[in-house]
């Protein structure tokens, strides 16, 4: 999934705002072994990558 999908979920007018907040809680996940973060289908440590990410479940 895409992370945008849960912040436009949280509020879909000003979904932007929320990106860094649904990042950090991406990075927490993963951190907690509970997703992978993808960038191309890659693993990537989220904290250090720019531009869109996915997220899979572990």
């Amino acid at each position: 999934m895409c992370p945008s999908e849960v912040a436009r979920k949280l509020d879909p007018i000003s979904w932007r705002r929320l990106m860094p907040e649904v990042r950090q809680a991406a990075v927490a996940l993963a951190d907690a072994g509970q997703v992978e973060v993808l960038q191309r289908g890659q693993v990537v440590d989220g904290r250090t990558a720019r531009g869109p990410i996915r997220l899979r479940l572990r």
